[in-house]
């Protein structure tokens, strides 16, 4: 029996996020939960396991991040420099989800140690064959680090 899998989308954009869902609902990505956080500092709190998200069968670790970059309290590359930062997590996979493709983004995300960058696509198609090729990819062919175990959270 396969372990399901948790992925972490960092979106604030309700439009966004309603795609996604729709994506990964229409693309037939068994056993993944797909957890939301609408802000920089959310995502913080949840990788960190703080407050609400202590509870980590409610609010497990992440196997990947799908991470925008424009988001309110603290930016994507904020959240993303503080991860690589922290011994436990560093080794999480960050996926950047944006539509910014200005290079001095791109270059910073890959200069704080995101794994890879894409660009959103206009449409949902597209958005959905995005999310498919994701899957594929990083859940069925990528060697990911082993799920990380962070003492005193339960």
């Amino acid at each position: 029996m396969t372990q399901t899998q948790t992925i972490l989308l960092v979106e604030d954009s309700p439009v966004d996020i309603l795609l996604m869902q729709r994506a990964f609902r229409d693309r037939v990505f068994a056993n993944i939960s797909l957890q939301i956080v609408r802000d920089g500092d959310a995502a913080v709190f949840y990788l960190n396991g703080d407050g609400e998200y202590s509870d980590r069968e409610r609010y497990p670790l992440p196997r990947i991040i799908l991470l925008d970059l424009k988001l309110p309290r603290r930016s994507g590359h904020e959240v993303l420099g503080w991860l690589k930062q922290q011994p436990q997590l560093k080794r999480l996979p960050v996926v950047i989800l944006t539509s910014s493709r200005q290079t001095l983004d791109v270059n910073l995300a890959y200069d704080l140690g995101v794994n890879s960058y894409l660009v959103k696509p206009v449409g949902f198609a597209s958005l959905s064959e995005m999310m498919q090729n994701f899957g594929e990819y990083w859940l069925n062919h990528t060697e990911l680090p082993e799920s990380i175990e962070i003492p005193g959270l339960s």
